[in-house]
């Protein structure tokens, strides 16, 4: 069982959407996939269709709940365990928790489950949460949108990852960035992606995701673009990308 958490400490970079569609399609792939909504705004919840206001990952790390009580079967191969607003209030109760960096990692050795992969999506913050869930993660997956400013935020959240495995004795690695919201008809994009490329050519997914109509509706219904429309550019893309992300484990 590998987990990989999904980070992105600036909001708005298709961070949800990524993790949502990978997990959708890597299970049509036949792998078991759990994806663990560890965000207050529980938009990994709702756009796979879920309720928000049902229990989840914050009851259990507060020990009124057992995983396997909670964990949502949304389809075939694919897994979830939601959030809920409960979650907003965990940083200030984990302030004087020893190891408080650790409770998710200790939470999840508990999972009695054989998943192939375990998904992680953060919030939009390198807070408690998310530092929680880089110290729970055997690799890191980073969306990067095709912007300027996307370069600058990338190298403070390498070193950050790299002052966590220095101070808390973590072995987390860097699967990859992602660049999302990709317009090929902008020369800036192209530029960014080519400057990203040049400043980290080996942590770098090929698959770059295009900004599409499609897949910016389908949370709105539910669903993940895999179920909402698979011929779109995006379902198109995500498709490729769960391809890339399998071969990287050599499965």
């Amino acid at each position: 069982m590998k987990i990989i958490s999904v980070v992105n400490q600036k909001g708005g970079v298709g961070k949800t959407n990524l993790v949502t569609n990978l997990s959708a399609y890597l299970a049509n792939f036949n792998k078991k996939i759990l994806l663990i909504d560890f965000d207050p705004q529980a938009n990994a919840t709702s756009g796979l269709g879920v309720e928000k206001d049902k229990k989840g990952i914050y009851e259990i790390l507060n020990n009124e709940i057992f995983i396997d009580d909670v964990v949502v079967e949304v389809k075939k191969n694919l897994f979830l365990i939601p959030a809920n607003q409960d979650l907003v209030g965990a940083t200030i109760e984990w302030v004087n928790q020893p190891e408080r960096e650790s409770i998710l990692k200790k939470t999840l050795a508990s999972i009695s489950r054989d998943f192939d992969f375990v998904f992680i999506d953060t919030p939009p913050s390198l807070g408690l949460l998310t530092v929680n869930s880089l110290i729970a993660a055997d690799y890191l997956i980073v969306p990067v949108q095709a912007e300027y400013y996307a370069l600058e935020g990338l190298s403070s959240l390498l070193n950050t990852v790299n002052l966590i495995k220095k101070g808390l004795e973590s072995k987390l690695d860097i699967l990859g960035a992602v660049i999302t919201m990709y317009d090929k008809r902008s020369h800036l994009s192209y530029e960014v992606w080519e400057e990203l490329y040049q400043h980290f050519p080996g942590s770098i997914f090929r698959t770059i995701i295009p900004r599409n109509i499609r897949l910016a509706e389908a949370p709105s219904f539910g669903q993940s673009i895999l179920d909402y429309d698979p011929s779109s550019a995006g379902g198109r893309a995500y498709k490729r990308l769960a391809k890339e992300f399998i071969t990287k484990f050599n499965f």
